[in-house]
Formats: C-alpha cells, sequence, structure tokens
C-alpha cells in the first residue's frame, strides 16, 4: 500500500488538532496536560496561557489548586528547560528523559572546559535540600564555600540536571515567582522518582501530541541526537507517511488525520509556546520567513498569534495606571475579518491576563 502524502497545510491542521487548537477542549487541566506532554514555563504565566488558549472556560484560579495540591509540578524536562508536567507524568517520562538532560549536561560541561567533581557536588546538593527547599542562590553559595576552586555554573548545571527538582509553588500571581525555592522531587511528591527509561513510551506520547512528524523533530523537541536507530525499531507499531518533499513521518495508527480545509480559528500563544520549539521543520506552523521576528536573542521565544492555522504576527500586554494594553503586530496585511476575530479574542486574552485591569484596550501595531 502506497504511503499516504500530506500537503503542509493538511500537515498543519494534523497537529493544531492534537493541540486542541482547532476547537477548544472540554477536558480536566490535568488530562489536557499530559495530551501535550507538558507546558514549557519558563515564564509563570505561560502555562496559563496555553491552557486559557485550549481549554473551553478555563479558570486561572483551576489550574493554580492543581499546582497547590501537588498534582501539576515544575521541573526541568525535555530540552533541560522548565515545564509543568503532572505528577503522574513526572514520575512516568521523568527516568526517560535523564538521557536529555545527561546529553544537556555533556554539552555544557565541555562548553565549560570544566572539570568537578561530580559526585561530592550531587552529593552536598541533596544534604543540602534534604533539610528543607531552597533557592538556589541559596545552594550555589553553599557549593562556592565547599568547593571554591569548582566553577559554580558548572556545579549549578550539573546538581539541575542530575537530581530531580521541582520549583515550590506561592498562592498568588500566577504560582510560581521568580526566584522560586527547589526542593528534592523526591520529598514534594512523597515516593521514590523512578530511573526506568521507555523511550517508546515518550515517542508515542510525543506523536499523539504534535505529529505527524520525523526522527528529527522528535529529536528536536527531547533534546538529543543520536536517536534514529532506537526510533527505526518502532516503526512496525506506527504509521508512516510522507510530506510534501518525500521526507518520511512517523504517526500513531490512530491519530488524527483532519481534512487540510478545515477551518481554524485565530488563537493567541503565549511566549516559548511548544508549538513552536516540537520540531526541526517549524514551516507547518510558521513561515521560514518570519522566524526571526519570533526567534529572538537569548533563545526568547516571542508570543504569537494564528491566522488560518500558521503564525502571522506577536502580540504583547501593557499595564499602565490600571488600564491594559493588548498589542497585536501583524507581520503582514490582515483580512477585515480576521482583524475582527483577533480583536475579538484579544479581548478575551487580555481580560484574562489583567483581570484586576480598570480599563482594556486592544489595538494594532500598524
Amino acid at each position: 500500500m502506497p504511503e499516504q502524502r500530506l500537503t503542509l497545510k493538511a500537515l498543519n491542521r494534523a497537529t493544531l488538532a492534537r493541540q486542541m487548537l482547532l476547537e477548544r477542549a472540554e477536558i480536566p487541566i490535568p488530562a489536557a496536560v499530559e495530551q501535550l506532554v507538558g507546558l514549557q514555563a519558563q515564564l509563570a504565566v505561560s502555562p496559563y496561557i496555553g491552557l486559557w488558549t485550549r481549554l473551553r472556560d478555563f479558570q486561572r484560579e483551576d489550574l493554580a489548586q492543581f499546582i497547590e495540591q501537588r498534582v501539576i509540578v515544575k521541573a526541568t524536562l525535555m530540552r533541560a528547560t522548565l515545564h509543568l508536567f503532572t505528577a503522574a507524568d513526572y514520575l512516568r517520562l521523568r527516568g526517560t528523559i535523564q538521557l536529555a538532560l545527561d546529553r544537556a549536561f555533556e554539552s555544557i560541561t565541555l562548553r565549560r572546559d570544566q572539570t568537578i567533581d561530580i559526585p561530592a557536588v550531587l552529593a552536598a546538593a541533596d544534604a543540602f535540600l534534604k533539610e528543607k527547599p531552597r533557592p538556589f542562590a541559596d545552594l550555589s553559595a553553599m557549593l562556592t564555600e565547599a568547593m571554591p576552586d569548582s566553577d559554580v555554573g558548572a556545579m549549578r548545571y550539573t546538581v539541575r540536571t542530575q537530581i530531580p527538582l521541582v520549583q515550590v509553588p506561592i498562592q498568588t500571581g500566577w504560582s510560581y515567582p521568580g526566584n522560586p525555592d527547589f526542593a528534592l522531587a523526591e520529598s514534594w511528591l512523597g515516593q521514590p522518582i523512578p530511573t526506568e527509561s521507555d523511550l517508546r513510551a515518550l515517542v508515542f506520547r510525543y506523536l499523539a501530541a504534535f505529529g505527524p512528524a520525523t526522527v528529527t523533530d522528535f529529536q528536536t523537541w527531547f533534546g538529543a541526537n543520536k536517536l534514529k536507530e532506537a526510533l527505526n525499531a518502532l516503526k512496525p507499531d506506527l504509521r508512516i507517511l510522507r510530506d510534501e518533499r518525500g521526507r518520511e513521518l512517523l504517526d500513531l495508527p490512530d491519530a488524527p488525520l483532519p481534512d487540510a480545509e478545515t477551518p481554524a480559528p485565530v488563537r493567541f500563544l503565549p511566549e516559548y509556546d511548544n508549538l513552536l520549539l516540537a520540531h526541526q521543520d517549524r514551516t507547518r506552523i510558521l513561515d521560514d520567513a518570519y522566524r526571526s521576528q519570533v526567534y529572538l536573542p537569548g533563545l526568547r521565544v516571542r508570543s504569537t498569534f494564528l491566522v488560518d492555522g500558521s503564525v502571522r504576527g506577536a502580540w504583547k500586554i501593557e499595564k499602565q495606571k490600571g488600564a491594559a494594553t493588548l498589542t497585536i503586530e501583524p507581520f503582514e496585511p490582515l483580512s477585515a475579518p480576521d482583524r475582527a476575530a483577533l480583536g475579538e479574542e484579544g479581548e478575551r486574552l487580555v481580560r484574562f491576563v489583567e483581570s484586576s485591569a480598570k480599563a482594556y484596550v486592544v489595538q494594532f501595531a500598524e
């Protein structure tokens, strides 16, 4: 049977369907976080906006409650970056993700050209954090005093990637402060963190959230390369497709493949949304002409909006003297209906983000 070929637009719609961006879903918050295999969380507000744009009637206090109850945690995971995960997924997948954390650790220590006593660093950090959760500034001070001749940056990164840690939430704002305390995940969750690896399970979860995708796409999202042989071994259990350029795409046999002409409503995405970080080839969601306007120096990824399923501009919210203003910056001219739809959705967004503002403005940067 010949392999099915997907147009770029069909590939776009398949991914949007799995990302709950063709229509808002009515599922519990933990189920949504697991469907997305976590939410990028360098900025505390981003996961809140990411769920608001994907779930019907999402309320910020609902996510905050799951975080307070330790049903959802914030930790360093794929690509050695911060994500919100359900505690259940953290226990299921943390052992597999250690492979990506190890690759990140090796890369940083080699680049720094530093030799440190890894067992001593880990033992000292573990003992220090077992006493109570602490900010990384206190951890750095302790390590510097204990091992003054070692590079503190390398020691910090060793702890971050080699010891399972979670951030400790607070009960205000967006649940996490700018300078949070860190706790041992084992203590926070009240059980040992499994170390077993199950790459197959993670690949299948990735495809359910971001597929169809190439091997390189998965490696980009995961944060580790040289996995082609391992993924090839999974092919008997997968559906094999092709894109317009003939490249092989892996997919789950029963995953949705909507018609390419399925309507895609306007949607606002937060900074660092995983939709913009989960593929090596991002043309399914972002035209190459706009890459430099989305991916900024310092590894920043701007807040963007989708029109007909693709990134067509950026946005920001500013608050001054009690008034909250959402500025929409199109990368290209928009039709009158698209501008109207963005204005309506944008007003809902700014009211969600700045719920205590006294006035709201939505404007387009021309």
